[in-house]
């Protein structure tokens, strides 16, 4: 039987702690801006993590810096989390967020234009 948490599973939640501290107070680049890490998933050998952020400016260039700054955020997870194998980090926009959103306004706009019982 499985461990309910197994170590993979606690590496990326160590990981996505560390790398929004990071994100916020050490990384400079100007393309980064806002970021929000919304979930680290680290495959069972540790050789990569994927990593779901969402922005409040997304574009390209977000994307862009965030792969620049891979290997700094790596070398950096490597000194405080004290790993054999630090994983590759690999970048993906989360747009469950921005779905949300849309659908909030979808079920205002239908409230809305619903005609009210007397």
């Amino acid at each position: 039987m499985a461990k309910e948490f197994s170590r993979s599973h606690r590496v990326a939640e160590q990981m996505q702690r560390e790398l929004a501290d990071l994100l916020q107070f050490e990384v400079k680049d100007p393309r980064v801006g806002m970021v929000t890490i919304t979930a680290v998933e680290v495959t069972g050998d540790m050789a990569h993590a994927k990593i779901f952020y969402s922005a409040a400016k997304a574009s390209d260039s977000t994307q862009q810096g965030l792969e620049k700054s891979a290997g700094y955020l790596r070398t950096q997870l490597a000194k405080r989390m004290l790993l054999r194998t630090v994983p590759m980090l690999h970048f993906v926009y989360d747009a469950s967020i921005d779905n949300g959103m849309m659908m909030s306004k979808l079920i205002d706009a239908a409230l809305a234009s619903k005609p009210e019982k007397p």
